[in-house]
């Protein structure tokens, strides 16, 4: 997924179409000068839907298309024919968008399953036409119902990825080359910090021909809840995602205290994160002798930290324990309770 192609914000202009009018219409026919009413209804005006497309990554495609407006229905017409439709619009969204109206902030609706279509902004109602209002006293109404008003308002499509697991670390801790080790993405990587800038996804391989979807985030630094770096743009990627795994180099000068900032900047962007399965690795490890590990480890053990794993991506030094541990995270989170083993 190219940086310049990777768009998880658009702002649209929708309308929706006009409710076609009713029909003020009366039968005539040979011998028959005097029918009764027989106006048909308008048409309904068209719908702005989303629908959910799961091989869609990106609001990309929607970037430009600043206005979306729907055709209005037609008006109803003699012998009780209504007027047609107006022409719906569908706009193919990646699954995990969520739809706001700008004013107010207000969620409106979520797509979350491919083909799930769910109706954006409402058509107006078509009109009725006079056969709907005769009765005993009124028996050649005059008058006919004219279509509603499609409606026009500004909403916000916001993008939040869907993935099993969310990669958490400080710029430079190994995220993005990792996530291209296991999986098919190509992220870019070189030695120097916020070298991603933008969420990347990669389907995982494991065992039995079975995956996982893994989501590299742009890395996050100290004071990021209040704006610092890249801020929490991209945090609300994270807030989909099954379990989250903690990323920090070997090298750290305090892991355990490194830990704890990102868990506070997580907190303060959304307290509910902090109630996901979490791991953590320890990347680099191809930079330690083995003695140096088990010094490390050692003065791990006492700290409260999620399990954890020495990883290397270099040489794959025990990612494939990794792989194993967010497997087994993974599916603790679909059992019971009573079930769950007691590192889950």
């Amino acid at each position: 997924m190219a940086s310049n192609n990777f768009i998880d914000y658009v702002k649209l202009i929708c309308r929706s179409g006009k409710g076609g009018a009713g029909s003020r219409h009366y039968f005539r026919a040979k011998g028959l000068p005097n029918g009764g009413p027989d106006g048909g209804d308008g048409g309904r005006g068209g719908h702005i839907i989303l629908e959910g497309n799961s091989q869609l990554w990106t609001l990309l495609h929607l970037q430009y298309q600043k206005h979306v407006f729907a055709k209005p229905g037609e008006g109803g017409g003699e012998n009780m024919k209504s007027g047609a439709q107006g022409a719906d619009i569908v706009l193919q969204v990646p699954l995990g968008t969520i739809a706001r109206e700008v004013e107010s902030g207000e969620q409106r609706l979520e797509i979350t399953e491919h083909g799930q279509r769910l109706v954006l902004t409402a058509g107006g109602r078509g009109g009725w036409g006079n056969d709907h209002f005769k009765s005993a006293t009124n028996q050649a109404p005059d008058y006919a119902q004219p279509g509603e008003e499609g409606i026009e308002e500004q909403i916000v499509l916001e993008l939040k990825l869907l993935a099993d697991v969310g990669l958490v670390g400080f710029p430079n801790a190994g995220k993005s080359t990792l996530l291209s080790v296991v999986s098919a993405a190509r992220p870019k990587i070189a030695d120097y910090a916020f070298t991603t800038l933008v969420p990347n996804l990669g389907v995982v391989a494991y065992r039995d021909y079975q995956s996982f979807v893994m989501a590299d985030i742009p890395g996050i630094i100290e004071g990021a809840a209040e704006g610092k770096g890249l801020g929490t743009r991209f945090l609300r990627h994270i807030e989909r995602n099954s379990m989250l795994l903690f990323m920090i180099s070997c090298d750290s000068p305090d892991i355990v205290a490194e830990y704890q900032v990102l868990l506070g900047e997580l907190e303060q962007f959304n307290p509910e994160l902090l109630d996901k399965t979490r791991l953590l690795a320890i990347t680099k490890a191809d930079m330690m002798d083995e003695e140096l590990e088990r010094e490390m480890k050692a003065s791990l053990k006492e700290a409260n930290l999620p399990p954890t794993v020495f990883i290397s991506s270099v040489t794959n030094k025990n990612v494939q324990q990794l792989k194993d541990m967010i497997w087994k995270a993974l599916h603790a989170q679909a059992l019971p309770s009573e079930e769950r083993p007691a590192d889950a």
